[in-house]
């Protein structure tokens, strides 16, 4: 790399006739006041960027070496963690120089009334220019904060840049650098190769090209993209006399039980109209699930059914007719045993006169793999919607979204935690977006 140096009575100057100089390839490896500013003269900045061996030179080959080169060409050898070190402390000291332009209070002339008889041939000289009329220094701040805004962007480009040089093509999609914190995040974040790449193509087909400049403009445009690949299914406010039943299925392990009382709560005292709600249970395998929800249903005064034959499910929905809302738990099992997920169509096959909204519980921190072999063996049962768990003990949604995405199966609830009743969330595209981007956190009431 070569090193230039460029200078200017303001950083806001240098700067920008280092960009017009060099171009927007260029790095700033350093800014620094040269000269301070005194009677009869202003102050001077200078301003060290940096270009590639081989990149296209300055339009004019007449500036000032960088400090220490005497004159001779360039040479740059500092390592990449050098640069940026260098570009970080360039960013600290264009903000340096910004807040003392910005708070230094204009300088204070003696005239000949006011200076001391002894003086007074010194006064008798011309008096120093007047300072730079206000507003003329606001424009000057505002370019420079400007200015500072585009460092900060092309050293976060610097830190978030993953991939190697020779593979950022992927089957002819080429990333560009302003996208590298996008895609790192997402690429980390456990997403499927094949979604993200489909969304960088549909973000550099559709982008606008002014967007691409702000990194923060390109993080809102994903954001919104993100949100409009997965499906959510809105709660509605029930109308009596209209019912609903609902049966949670899923493997084991994945808290089907407690999102079944989280559930139960927030209908029975939650909303902004009171329901009346029943249990039922199918999963008589565990002994602890049955007395987990015998103790939930005894603490909300809540109807509870154990069915233990298909031929008895009809009866218990019969005995919590008066119920607005008849919530199902049924045993979990592995996604391989295909015998105890026939089981629960045996339940579902019993039963036809009753339309019954089916769940699957999914774990947020499953491998995509697991959670795509797992819909594959309960799709069967006839699944509607799609509750995921435990969204606090995983560090990447990537996974779920792309799942989600896939399936085309609507997400309605969130479990955040294993408090009953209140770590339960109802399925929002912006939060669970928010928390693919930037972590797990809990959502403001």
């Amino acid at each position: 790399m070569k090193l230039f140096t460029f200078t200017g009575e303001s950083p806001a100057e240098a700067l920008k006739q280092a960009q017009h100089e060099c171009g927007e390839d260029a790095l700033v490896v350093n800014t620094r006041e040269i000269r301070k500013k005194g009677l009869g003269q202003s102050a001077l900045y200078e301003v060290v960027v940096a270009l590639e061996e081989g990149g296209s030179s300055p339009k004019s080959a007449s500036k000032t070496p960088a400090p220490g080169q005497s004159g001779r060409s360039p040479r740059f050898e500092q390592s990449d963690d050098d640069v940026l070190v260098s570009l970080s402390e360039a960013a600290k000291q264009i903000t340096e120089i910004a807040r003392a332009t910005e708070s230094a209070p204009p300088p204070r002339h003696r005239t000949a009334a006011t200076a001391p008889k002894s003086t007074a041939a010194a006064a008798a000289t011309p008096p120093a220019p007047s300072p730079a009329p206000p507003a003329r220094e606001q424009m000057e701040i505002k370019e420079l904060q400007k200015e500072i805004g585009k460092l900060a962007d092309r050293v976060k480009l610097i830190q978030n840049m993953v991939w190697d040089k020779g593979s950022d093509d992927r089957n002819g999609l080429v990333i560009p650098s302003e996208f590298a914190e996008i895609y790192r995040i997402s690429k980390n974040s456990g997403m499927a190769p094949e979604h993200l790449d489909t969304i960088m193509r549909l973000t550099l087909e559709h982008m606008p090209l002014n967007m691409r400049e702000n990194s923060e403009a390109v993080r809102r445009y994903f954001n919104v993209l993100l949100r409009k690949m997965i499906p959510i299914r809105i709660e509605s406010r029930l109308s009596r006399p209209n019912k609903k039943v609902m049966m949670l299925v899923g493997p084991t392990g994945v808290g089907k039980t407690t999102t079944l009382a989280k559930l139960a709560a927030r209908y029975a005292y939650q909303m902004s109209e009171k329901y009346k709600v029943g249990i039922i249970t199918l999963d008589t395998y565990r002994i602890g699930a049955v007395e987990q929800l015998m103790y939930y249903a005894k603490m909300m005064r809540l109807g509870i059914e154990t069915v233990q034959d298909p031929l008895d499910f009809s009866s218990a929905l019969q005995s919590l007719k008066h119920c607005d809302y008849v919530l199902i738990d049924t045993a979990g099992c592995s996604q391989h045993d295909r015998e105890k997920i026939g089981r629960i169509g045996q339940f579902l096959d019993a039963e036809k006169q009753t339309s019954i909204d089916l769940s699957l519980v999914l774990s947020s921190n499953v491998k995509l793999e697991d959670m795509r072999e797992i819909y594959k063996n309960y799709a069967p049962l006839g699944i509607d919607t799609v509750i995921a768990t435990k969204l606090d003990e995983t560090s990447g949604m990537g996974a779920f979204f792309s799942f989600i995405h896939e399936a085309k199966k609507p997400l309605s609830y969130l479990s955040v935690g294993q408090e009953v009743p209140d770590d339960l969330v109802v399925a929002d595209a912006d939060y669970f977006i928010g928390c693919l981007l930037d972590g797990f956190k809990r959502k403001e009431s």
